[in-house]
């Protein structure tokens, strides 16, 4: 058995283990004979409710969000050779809140699954805007540059809606959607998520021979038959897709694509093609860990998971920013 598959088998244990975990624990903790007869639709109703639609799709949902925005952060970090890269970084995840708080502030909300198709919409606006930069622009720096400057005008956008919310209730929710959530989504919401979810790891995953090829550089993967263009158009599409509907699912939850690569990275070697599905099951698994710390924390009002991805994940941040300048 392969080290890299040794790995991925390790931290698939450890994220069932964890779905397990969180179907036990919460408010009102269950034993596990009455966990599994509830999962299964086998125990008292109350039991089969609060398993199987409240805790099983809101674990589910953080695992995928937090697998998806990791495997996002892996592809992006492969294609710039850059460990501070991450989802965030081309501006999708901002394109994909703003559609999201947009349906919020004209108060549709209400009407069915509007929010999460309008946070997906949101990503694929941005995503194919992304996708004609990636093929024009023969630079990666370039195309940071264009990420980080699309990047901010959505943040303008979005502050120009929020100081023109119509009533403190829209504030509230519309600011509620940016801090990152998993408390209540529902089966029909990761059916909706899901398909981009499934789309846009394909094509990471397609394009994971190109981020092995790119250690060595531009010029040496292009002469050894590597398409620069066409594997920079995979991988932006691709994490626009994953990132739009982990947006979708959850808000907005920061840091994950950062911290899960690094903690995978020197146990696949550095090799970022082989870092792509123990990065997805890292981030599940971390996003799942969090979420199961916020339930049991004490206190009347839940803290957002993206607040506490963030208060982790941000130190992390510096500290790569510091080795990385040398400054450790």
């Amino acid at each position: 058995m392969s080290r890299d598959l040794r790995l991925s088998l390790t931290l698939l244990t450890m994220s069932l283990a964890a779905f397990f975990a969180a179907i036990l624990l919460g408010p009102t903790p269950l034993s596990p004979v009455r966990a599994l007869a509830g999962l299964f639709g086998q125990g008292p109703s109350g039991d089969n409710t609060v398993i199987q639609l409240i805790r099983a799709p809101r674990a589910v949902a953080a695992f995928l969000t937090g697998g998806s925005l990791a495997l996002a952060g892996a592809a992006l970090q492969g294609l710039l050779r850059n460990p501070l890269a991450e989802p965030g970084v081309l501006g999708v995840t901002a394109s994909s809140i703003f559609g999201a708080t947009l349906v919020i502030y004209f108060g549709v909300a209400s009407a069915g699954p509007a929010v999460p198709i309008a946070a997906v919409a949101g990503a694929l606006a941005a995503t194919a805007l992304i996708s004609v930069a990636a093929i024009r622009l023969r630079s990666v720096a370039t195309l940071i540059l264009f990420g980080i400057g699309l990047s901010s005008f959505i943040g303008a956008l979005m502050s120009l809606l929020l100081s023109l919310a119509p009533t403190p209730f829209t504030l509230m929710e519309m600011v509620n959607w940016t801090f990152g959530s998993v408390a209540n989504r529902s089966w029909q919401d990761i059916a909706l998520a899901a398909p981009f979810m499934a789309a846009g790891g394909a094509l990471v995953l397609l394009a994971r021979r190109g981020y092995t090829a790119l250690t060595l550089g531009e010029d040496a993967a292009a002469a050894a038959g590597l398409d620069l263009q066409k594997h920079r158009l995979l991988t932006v599409l691709g994490t626009g897709l994953l990132t739009g509907a982990s947006v979708s699912l959850a808000g907005g939850i920061g840091f994950v694509g950062i911290v899960a690569p690094h903690i995978v990275r020197p146990l696949t070697g550095h090799d970022p093609g082989a870092s792509l599905a123990p990065s997805f099951l890292a981030g599940g698994l971390l996003l799942t860990l969090a979420d199961i710390a916020i339930r049991l924390l004490p206190g009347t009002a839940e803290l957002r998971l993206g607040v506490l991805a963030a208060l982790i994940g941000a130190p992390v941040f510096v500290l790569i920013s510091l080795r990385r300048r040398g400054g450790l």
